[in-house]
């Protein structure tokens, strides 16, 4: 893995590469998240692909870039990062709000195939809904670390621990996700970004007829997830079993998602 810069509007975008033989496919993370989240399935993947993830604008090694953000920002930078590689029409993956980031950048910009997991398809969310409300409702537990403070690393992790849909799957590489986002004394997020890019998710997503894989359990490892079958009617939606929202990435469901990548661009 090589840990690039990349030349985007006001700074430079931080973006992780893992070398491969195939052809090139752009990943983006979740709302709270950094690039790291896709170590799993780039280890999965054995090269077959290479797998480009940034670190969003807004976090970890991107967190010192300044406005504008939301999905615009996003797509414009996706495109940067593209250029940057001598990539055309890339192969775009998101998970959670990177879901809703690749299809924004499919409905600007020419691309190759999408895929989706465990976002990108509209939540059922009331259409005046403030957005903090609705961050709190659906990501209450990481919206809340973001104006904490925590003593060390350790407290740090402990915190993520105590969330059972992380601490019953705990891994080396999900504590060095986890730490990547640490600035020795809270997380690396800017909350303007983060409040941009979920008004823009929440109330003006992009059209989504990309197919998706789903998690059946959510956040906090409970058995409702983020969607529900009714909500896919017409989706080309593949569930994968025994998974929650961030395992689906970052754990067992990590190998599912690659053989799906490598059917994407195969």
């Amino acid at each position: 893995m090589e840990e690039i810069d990349i030349a985007v509007a006001g700074g430079k975008l931080r973006v992780l590469s893992w070398p491969g033989d195939g052809p090139t496919v752009l990943a983006a993370h979740g709302i709270t998240a950094n690039a790291l989240s896709w170590a799993c399935v780039a280890r999965e993947l054995r090269g077959r692909v290479h797998l480009i993830a940034p670190d969003l604008r807004g976090r970890a090694g991107s967190a010192h870039l300044p406005r504008p953000f939301g999905m615009a920002a996003h797509a414009a930078d996706l495109r940067e990062v593209s250029d940057h590689f001598g990539v055309t029409r890339p192969a775009l993956v998101g998970h959670s709000l990177g879901a809703f980031v690749v299809a924004a950048t499919a409905a600007r910009y020419q691309v190759g195939p999408v895929l989706m997991v465990d976002g990108g398809i509209p939540l059922p969310v009331p259409p005046d809904i403030d957005v903090d409300v609705a961050l709190h409702a659906i990501i209450g537990t990481a919206m809340r670390r973001l104006s904490m403070t925590f003593p060390d690393a350790d407290a740090y992790l402990g915190y993520f621990r105590d969330n059972p849909a992380l601490g019953h799957y705990w891994t080396a590489g999900l504590e060095a996700y986890i730490l990547r986002d640490f600035t020795g004394s809270g997380s690396s997020c800017n909350p303007d970004a983060i409040r941009t890019d979920a008004r823009d998710m929440l109330t003006c997503p992009a059209p989504a007829p990309h197919p998706l894989l789903w998690a059946p359990r959510g956040l906090r490892d409970e058995p409702r997830g983020i969607y529900q079958q009714e909500h896919l009617t017409g989706v080309d939606a593949e569930l994968i079993p025994d998974v929650n929202h961030y395992t689906i990435l970052e754990g067992a469901g990590a190998a599912r998602v690659a053989q799906r990548i490598i059917s994407l661009v195969s």
